[in-house]
């Protein structure tokens, strides 16, 4: 395990088109790369943010030697840096009919695949005249917990949704995490209220340092997210926040 470590959490503005999105986040990990980054971490919903079904049509299967073209990008961005790169959160194939995991995805620096996760808690909500989001529409329930053995140390990994439910990071904890990792699409409302209090009590509770990289902005007419992206150490303390638009924030987590 390295005591020392430089990570970058990635904050974008991701919308309907792949390929846009995509190009985002190499852009976004030539920056972490330049700025020393080991690990960099992307926001859920990075490849594509827009309607349930949209995403349905483009799951993939999670394969390192047969990967789609969301996971092979990504792959070929780790390889080329030489950096742990976490795909925070994308369409995975399942085996249910007309249902597709949200896998968040933790590659190593030579682009193999260290720790895959599908979401648990599914995000089901209804705020009249503002915004309604339906996850179970096309999503399924993970497993459970996964806590992936990385040179960088163990990283417990998580998406969006489940910051709310303490249970999954205390298994995360108990099993060796120093390190979780919270890829979001936060929507503005509920971040305004939640987010960093949320992020900070994970931190200290589990006596970890926290990655959440988060989405940005206006990405439908019905769709704003909150930003704020943090990077938190285990006393609850922001080490570094991206702001109201997309960009990397970058620290240094120092596991003695």
């Amino acid at each position: 395990m390295t005591a020392n470590i430089r990570a970058a959490v990635v904050q974008l503005t991701s919308r309907q088109n792949v390929e846009e999105n995509l190009e985002a986040c190499v852009a976004a990990a030539a920056e972490a790369a330049g700025r020393g980054a080991q690990l960099c971490a992307f926001p859920e919903n990075f490849a594509y943010m827009g309607p349930e079904r949209g995403k349905l049509a483009l799951a993939e299967t999670v394969d390192v030697d047969h990967p789609g073209p969301i996971l092979g990008r990504m792959m070929a961005i780790a390889r080329q840096h030489g950096m742990h790169v976490l795909c925070g959160g994308f369409p995975e194939r399942s085996t249910t009919a007309g249902k597709c995991l949200n896998a968040s995805v933790l590659l190593g620096p030579d682009g193999r695949i260290l720790g895959h996760y599908r979401k648990m808690h599914l995000f089901d909500v209804s705020i009249p005249g503002r915004a309604e989001y339906r996850e179970s529409e096309v999503f399924e329930g993970g497993p459970g917990p996964v806590v992936a053995r990385t040179d960088l140390g163990a990283i417990g990994l998580s998406v969006c949704y489940d910051l709310r439910f303490p249970e999954l990071y205390r298994a995360e904890a108990a099993a060796g995490a120093r390190i979780l990792a919270v890829p979001s699409a936060f929507t503005a409302h509920t971040g305004a209220a939640h987010w960093h209090v949320l992020v900070r009590a994970r931190a200290v509770e589990n006596e970890c340092f926290v990655l959440a990289p988060n989405q940005v902005g206006t990405h439908t007419d019905k769709v704003v997210t909150y930003g704020h992206s943090l990077i938190v150490d285990p006393w609850g303390t922001i080490l570094a926040e991206v702001g109201d638009g997309p960009g990397v924030a970058v620290a240094d987590l120092d596991l003695a």
